[in-house]
């Protein structure tokens, strides 16, 4: 798979959907990714990418950042409390707010630092004890939450069980954002995304389909 041909498959999906073609992002997922791999990608013109730890991230886009304008970063794996202010000078969008004490860190760096990404609250949609993201049962109240201590909250974000239907996590978390009044939906993955589209994406989040299977780093 490429690129050209995930984004054909994404505008089919929007087409079919009856949605804008171009409408949802697709973030390539660059984790653990070698460097001349993410910079093919680079040269095709793509500039939305997905990191899942801030360290790997520190160490890869401050230099591509020399070399190409306009890369918009997005962190979107589990996020430490003391890897948020590196996080928040990092990316453009965190998809990964999932409890009140990062939430209120991220608040608190937001004052001090003048600035915030745009934040996706994650919601376990599953109820997966070994996953990350706030209940179902209390997403609002983390939303208005969140909200209150003048966070950008965009929107919400989701990774279905493996097992599961993932449609209907999809629809699950489209419903509590509209509830919410919220827009942004970070859902659909390599293997489901085209699913994710017709219930409102609008970021999709692709990785080994674009570049390849994952290269693991040596322990």
């Amino acid at each position: 798979m490429s690129l050209e041909q995930i984004t054909a498959r994404l505008h089919a999906a929007e087409a079919k959907a009856g949605r804008n073609v171009g409408e949802t992002t697709l973030i390539a997922v660059s984790k653990v990714q070698p460097n001349e791999r993410v910079q093919a990608i680079l040269e095709e013109g793509h500039r939305v990418f997905g990191e899942n730890r801030v360290q790997e991230a520190a160490g890869k886009w401050p230099d591509f950042r020399e070399h190409y304008d306009g890369i918009e970063l997005h962190i979107i794996g589990p996020l430490q409390t003391n890897k948020v202010r590196q996080a928040m000078e990092l990316s453009q969008a965190i998809h990964t707010l999932d409890r009140p004490k990062l939430a209120k860190t991220i608040a608190r760096l937001a004052q001090e630092m003048g600035a915030c990404p745009d934040l996706y609250i994650q919601v376990n949609t599953g109820a997966e004890s070994q996953k990350a993201g706030i209940l179902p049962s209390e997403a609002d109240a983390f939303i208005a939450e969140s909200i209150a201590l003048d966070l950008p909250v965009r929107g919400l974000m989701c990774i279905p069980p493996v097992e599961e239907e993932p449609s209907l996590h999809f629809a699950l978390l489209a419903k509590i954002a509209a509830r919410n009044g919220l827009n942004g939906l970070s859902m659909g993955m390599s293997g489901d995304f085209e699913s994710a589209v017709p219930l409102g994406a609008t970021h999709i989040r692709v990785g080994s389909a674009i570049f390849g299977d994952r290269v693991p780093t040596a322990q």
